[in-house]
């Protein structure tokens, strides 16, 4: 297998386009090598399988989606409270807007996992650890709520994130995202 980390990344990235653009069929070491402008079988050459390919693909957007740790640290400058949980919640929604794409190929990669057993092991196991972590994350912070609280905001954000990244306009009308993750926070959330 070639070992040239930069393309690997870049191959990646194509990938990661492909995905969200085309969904799990479209993705393919072609259109990967198309997306990533390079020559026809260098995709190959990176990846053992399609599978292979799939879950690296998820590793690179669960990078992707991740915040910077210098930018958490500075959000968690202010005491812990609901309003605190309510401005994690809409930076939340801006960086996976920002992120839409990585997003959107991560919703295809739940769908094509049902379908791959060894992908949807992949996602569990790694689903499961980030969910634990942001469980940890909210009472080492000393946020209001506990893990019922937790575990219904992060659902709650996930039918958000889902229609406000794949139906935009379902949302109109309702007002801003912030009031929406606002309300959710205040619906969801115990005051201190």
């Amino acid at each position: 297998m070639v070992r040239n980390p930069e393309r690997r990344t870049a191959l990646i990235d194509a990938a990661i386009e492909v995905l969200a653009r085309d969904g799990a069929r479209g993705l393919t070491f072609r259109a990967v090598d198309t997306e990533a402008e390079v020559p026809t079988g260098t995709a190959s050459n990176y990846f053992a399988s399609r599978d292979d390919l799939f879950t690296q693909v998820g590793g690179r957007v669960r990078l992707r989606m991740t915040p910077d740790p210098h930018q958490v640290t500075e959000a968690m400058s202010a005491p812990p409270s609901r309003e605190l949980v309510t401005e994690l919640m809409v930076w939340l929604v801006e960086r996976m807007a920002a992120e839409r794409t990585g997003y959107l190929a991560m919703l295809e990669l739940r769908l094509e996992a049902t379908r791959r057993p060894e992908l949807r092991a992949q996602l569990h196991h790694s689903l499961r650890a980030e969910l634990a972590e942001n469980l940890r994350f909210h009472e080492d912070a000393g946020l209001p709520g506990g893990a019922d609280h937790v575990l219904t905001l992060y659902f709650a954000m996930t039918g958000l994130l889902l229609d406000h990244l794949t139906t935009p306009g379902i949302l109109e009308g309702r007002g801003p995202t912030e009031r929406l993750v606002e309300n959710l926070v205040q619906l969801i959330i115990p005051p201190e």
